[in-house]
């Protein structure tokens, strides 16, 4: 009677382990995806297929997996079952060479609002929020995270007129985005042909 007493107590201590680790993993991969910070919103009205086709980035905050990278483009397509091929493209002048980056985007909830939810890492995925959308033409929109680390200015033209990135910049640093730490992609240096 005993050792069935210890046995059940160790499956019950199994089963309690086993179901925090999932907590804890679902917990983390949650993190990672949702609305954007503060007070700002995703765009409604999004039309996907204005969206599609190359975008440069004009302005990021700094993370890992683009450091150091200049000339840096973002080119969407649609694939069949809806979601959408994200290829992220920069030079690395330190190394001498081409970076690219080939990803999955979908949908975060409605077609028609500007949440999407990108992976370039298999399953684990991360809030991409249009929060500033050039309704009339799709030549400028700004990107959010979930949180204040991660937000881009994104521009059709390699450069984008001063009056609007400025009002861009502006409406993130009163969002609570450390502006003052933006670094402004190089599209003009000298880079040698980006290999197909």
């Amino acid at each position: 009677m005993r050792c069935e007493t210890v046995y059940g107590r160790k499956a019950m201590y199994k089963r309690t382990v086993h179901t925090a680790v999932i907590a804890v993993v679902v917990g983390i991969l949650a993190a990672c995806t949702g609305a954007p910070p503060g007070e700002l919103r995703v765009v409604d009205d999004f039309q996907l297929q204005r969206y599609l086709g190359q975008w440069h980035e004009i302005a990021r905050l700094d993370h890992r997996f683009e450091r150091g990278l200049s000339h840096v483009t973002a080119e969407y397509s649609e694939n069949p079952d809806g979601s959408v091929t994200v290829i992220n493209r920069g030079y690395n002048a330190e190394e001498g060479k081409w970076e690219q980056a080939t990803g999955r985007a979908r949908f975060a909830g409605e077609s028609s609002k500007g949440a999407l939810e990108v992976s370039f890492f298999g399953p684990f995925y991360a809030s991409y929020n249009i929060v500033a959308l050039d309704q009339n033409a799709y030549e400028w929109a700004l990107i959010t995270g979930n949180n204040y680390n991660y937000l881009w200015i994104l521009a059709r033209q390699k450069d984008l007129a001063a009056d609007t990135q400025a009002r861009l910049v502006s409406m993130a640093e009163q969002a609570g985005f450390a502006t003052d730490e933006l670094i402004f992609v190089d599209h003009q240096s000298p880079a040698p042909a980006e290999a197909e």
